[in-house]
């Protein structure tokens, strides 16, 4: 048997920061129904958080909710809530979880999570979220807005496709006016966007610096503390500085060789989400062997940054359906999916691919 290979203590500023924008986030949340801030869920696949921004709008992700009670280790007495209420046990846990807490009097007014004002489905690659979304506006009374994202058919996104999306967009700047009460400004978008492109432009750069050997992170595990920066708070200037931070912290790894364990002997892709109740074992069954994820299809379920794409203030409502059409994991062909894998194998120089399949999980199963 190989030498043990142990994890260096390596989280640094990129680990600290993530969880105080985080938590800063949650605690915004918190305060949005007394202070009178309308909140809008929306989904993490391909979505237009930089809409709802502009229109001031705070934007909530259930799935976050769902995930952060997992990685605590809270989610099976929600899960079990769910069931106990009728859904299935196969159906998907990020639902049941969020259904569960409402169940358990943890989401509503005067509560940690408050109910959306207004419920954005964008519907891209799960029929399950759709079924999810129209419940959490039917429990909650908010304003559901249904936001049809047709599926990439070709390797570009057509024109009318775009125009549909944007078309779409626009009747939810709409919607969002009406819950806020102010003036959608065209200007202020684009500041987001610019914001959101340095954001992704950074994510982009972290992700090219694990084509060193050894990596300075591990780009499954480890992009947990960037995904959380990148799909919540895209648009905003601390995302943007956020990265730039983990840019310099991650360069200044490569350029001491340094990286996650103390011996990178293999390098893996990694395709599937981590199962977040156990995930620190999970991550022990591949640390332990030396074994550190290079790239990882999970880390770009809310955009794929590292192959060019960035949104585009001067065609903003165009750029940020182009983003929700085209790069966007679960809008994906299989075809072109397979392909994002494949330029991963190679371009990361990868030993071995890992697919972590999850029954529940019509995406990635």
């Amino acid at each position: 048997m190989p030498a043990q290979v142990t994890e260096r203590q390596y989280q640094g500023q990129v680990h600290a920061v993530s969880r105080q924008l985080m938590s800063a986030w949650m605690e915004e949340l918190g305060r949005a129904e007394a202070e009178g801030v309308p909140t809008g869920a929306l989904m993490i696949s391909g979505n237009c958080v930089e809409l709802l921004r502009a229109c001031h709008v705070l934007p909530m992700f259930p799935e976050v909710t769902a995930l952060q009670a997992a990685i605590r280790k809270k989610s099976l007495p929600l899960i079990l809530k769910a069931e106990q209420a009728g859904y299935s046990s196969d159906n998907c846990a990020y639902v049941k979880a969020d259904i569960g807490l409402f169940l358990d009097g943890g989401m509503g007014p005067g509560k940690p999570i408050p109910f959306p004002t207004i419920t954005v489905c964008n519907y891209v690659g799960c029929n399950v979220y759709v079924k999810w979304f129209e419940h959490l506006a039917d429990i909650s009374g908010s304003k559901l807005f249904m936001l049809d994202v047709p599926f990439a058919r070709t390797a570009e996104p057509t024109e009318q496709d775009i125009r549909y999306v944007t078309a779409q967009l626009t009747e939810l700047i709409a919607l969002c006016e009406s819950v806020s009460g102010k003036k959608f400004d065209i200007d202020e978008l684009r500041e987001i966007l610019a914001h959101a492109a340095r954001a992704e432009e950074g994510y982009a750069r972290a992700k090219e610096l694990c084509k060193n050997h050894p990596a300075p992170f591990d780009a499954y595990f480890d992009a947990i503390n960037m995904m959380g920066p990148i799909n919540v708070l895209r648009g905003t200037r601390e995302a943007a500085d956020f990265f730039d931070t983990a840019v310099k912290e991650f360069e200044g790894l490569v350029a001491q060789g340094l990286g996650p364990l103390s011996e990178e002997r293999f390098r893996t892709v990694v395709e599937g989400p981590p199962p977040y109740p156990f995930y620190k074992s999970f991550r022990n069954l591949f640390s332990k062997w030396g074994a550190v994820g290079v790239a990882s299809t999970y880390s770009t379920v809310g955009g794929i940054w590292e192959f060019g794409f960035r949104h585009d203030p001067r065609r903003p409502l165009e750029s940020i359906a182009e983003q929700m059409l085209r790069e966007n994991l679960t809008n994906r062909s299989i075809v072109a999916r397979y392909a994002q894998i494949k330029r991963y194998v190679e371009e990361w120089k990868a030993d071995a691919l890992v697919i972590h399949s999850i029954k529940s999980c019509r995406l990635f199963s």
